[in-house]
């Protein structure tokens, strides 16, 4: 049984990704209670996504010159908490894609090494034995020559 056949690696990173769900449910968890989470993590980005959803409604509905209000400070910490667990989650997932497509790109260059190597081998072999080819050809014409060189002897 060949190692390398069973995807360890695939197995690693579906556990991972599998684990960053409760881990970004434990930080949102964290940062809905902790002030300074709140006020410097969840807010700020919170307030940014409704205000550019607000303008983006907006626009679509054809209102311009209305002003946005922002949102209550328990709303805007609920979305930032849950903004901020997914990243969490698309930057673990896409962190495993990484490390996937670094690894299977190791994984191709070395057997395109291993096929450059064999493609040379090979060269160097062909140029061996034509080398060989041209020695005895060489060692060929030369006997005949030696051959022809002899008297042939008559019948009497």
């Amino acid at each position: 049984m060949v190692v390398g056949a069973f995807p360890i690696a695939k197995l690693l990173y579906l556990g991972v990704r599998q684990l960053s769900k409760p881990v970004a449910n434990r930080i949102k968890a964290t940062a809905r209670t902790s002030e300074f989470f709140k006020n410097y993590v969840c807010l700020p980005p919170a307030q940014l996504y409704h205000w550019i959803e607000m303008r983006t409604k907006m626009k679509i509905m054809g209102l311009r010159g209305s002003t946005i209000k922002p949102l209550n400070e328990d709303a805007a910490a609920e979305l930032g908490a849950e903004l901020l667990g997914e990243t969490i989650i698309f930057l673990i997932g896409g962190g495993c894609m990484i490390l996937e497509y670094t690894r299977q790109s190791v994984n191709s260059r070395r057997k395109e090494e291993e096929l450059n190597e064999t493609i040379i081998s090979l060269q160097t072999e062909i140029a061996e034995l034509k080398l060989t080819t041209e020695t005895h050809d060489a060692q060929l014409r030369e006997f005949n020559r030696v051959l022809l060189s002899f008297p042939v002897p008559q019948k009497k």
